[in-house]
């Protein structure tokens, strides 16, 4: 007998055959079940907020990384990726935070957190920078000196295994306390702890630590780092050099700002020319500022329907970068450094406080805090800004953090990184 129609229902994994072929022997309907193998993917809702308080809900799989979902705010958002951003656990009620490892699973940690806490979207230039600087994080006894085969000599950091007395990591991590001295009654602002995954409400399981100073925590928190996760670190460091040049979904061109992707250029010739003397990129700086002036002047008494006058904008024209955060206090200028990593070279610029007139540069140099004040200036009847008492002039802002991203000048160090806040 001719086989009939087999129609196949399909609900999850599981599916259900009907009117299956029959045969003389048997009568009536034959149903069977059978299991579909086709994969199942689990999407979970999770909320991410910003610096500013906006938030996005991202719908991820189950097995989604930190890194895999920075990547992917980065794309929504259309940031640049220059693998400095992360995932930061934030609670609120307990006052503590800490940056997520690149290699964990998000929903892993959600599950672990209070309705009360929340995720945070973040800059770290500090993430991995003590593979780059070790001697800058730990004391000189926890770096060894390796030879290596070749006759080179790298440095390498030991394990400390004798913070295994202290506290077992397995089931824990290391937070930074957010205001130690007032919630916990800490000695310093330099608090830190140990939070077992358990603890979601009440401090009770806390095991709270605190240094005298900012390098000493960062170095006791990354020697915990160290312990708890070891080469996996390293590995975390070491991915996105490996993926350069592949391309995923989720990469942006990379375009940070860096002492060595920005040189001051000549193009007065028939070929553009380096300019490596310092002192004639100051000079070239100062002349293209003039030449801004005088093309903007000249725009003006021709009739031009510009917006705003050329002296007017160069008194706003900086609101529109990301390394300008308008009026902030100072410590709260302090705090988002503090929070985007004390590295060299990170900065931003804020209004003045003291001065309505005045900007201050507030930069990082050895896990340092400094501020420099940036004063209006008038020469021949044009207005200027300068940090050094008018030796250096710039037409805005704009060209003084483009001729300090070359040059030091009177800074401690050339500004590298910039403090950035995006809206999701």
């Amino acid at each position: 007998m001719s086989p009939q129609r087999c129609d196949v229902v399909t609900q999850g994994a599981v599916g259900m055959v009907q009117n299956a072929p029959r045969t003389s022997g048997f009568k009536g309907m034959v149903t069977e079940l059978f299991i579909c193998k086709c994969p199942i993917y689990v999407l979970q809702d999770v909320k991410v907020f910003s610096e500013d308080g906006t938030s996005k809900v991202v719908e991820i799989l189950a097995d989604m990384t930190a890194r895999d979902l920075c990547q992917l705010l980065v794309y929504r958002s259309h940031c640049v990726d220059d693998n400095s951003w992360t995932l930061v656990e934030h609670h609120p009620h307990l006052g503590l935070e800490r940056c997520l490892e690149d290699h964990e699973l998000v929903v892993r940690v959600e599950s672990t957190m209070a309705s009360e806490s929340k995720f945070l979207f973040r800059k770290n230039y500090a993430k991995y920078e003590f593979f780059k600087n070790p001697v800058n994080f730990f004391p000189e006894q926890m770096v060894t000196w390796c030879q290596q085969s070749n006759g080179g000599q790298t440095q390498l950091l030991q394990e400390p295994r004798h913070l295994q007395l202290l506290a077992d990591l397995e089931d824990s991590s290391v937070f930074s306390l957010i205001a130690g001295k007032k919630q916990y009654s800490a000695p310093t602002d330099y608090g830190f702890c140990i939070k077992p995954n358990r603890v979601r409400n009440e401090a009770k399981g806390l095991r709270l630590l605190c240094a005298e100073e900012e390098q000493s925590r960062t170095c006791w928190m990354t020697a915990f780092r160290l312990l708890k996760y070891g080469m996996l670190l390293y590995q975390n460091y070491r991915i996105p050099q490996q993926r350069k040049a592949l391309l995923s979904p989720f990469s942006t061109p990379v375009r940070s700002v860096s002492e060595n992707s920005l040189v001051a250029m000549d193009f007065s010739g028939q070929t553009g020319r380096v300019i490596e003397n310092p002192a004639e990129a100051q000079s070239a700086a100062l002349e293209e500022g003039h030449a801004w002036r005088k093309r903007s002047t000249r725009m003006n008494i021709l009739g031009s329907q510009s917006p705003l006058h050329p002296s007017t904008l160069s008194t706003v024209i900086h609101r529109t970068q990301h390394w300008f955060h308008g009026r902030i206090s100072r410590e709260e200028s302090h705090r988002i450094i503090k929070q985007q990593g004390l590295v060299d070279g990170l900065f931003l610029l804020r209004d003045s406080q003291s001065n309505p007139k005045a900007f201050v540069l507030t930069l990082c140099h050895h896990q340092k805090i400094k501020n420099f004040q940036i004063l209006p200036c008038e020469d021949d009847g044009q207005m200027f800004f300068s940090l050094d008492d008018g030796n250096t002039k710039f037409s805005d802002l704009i060209q003084l953090v483009d001729f300090y991203q070359l040059n030091k000048g009177v800074l401690p160090c050339k500004l590298k990184h910039h403090c950035i806040r995006v809206a999701l």
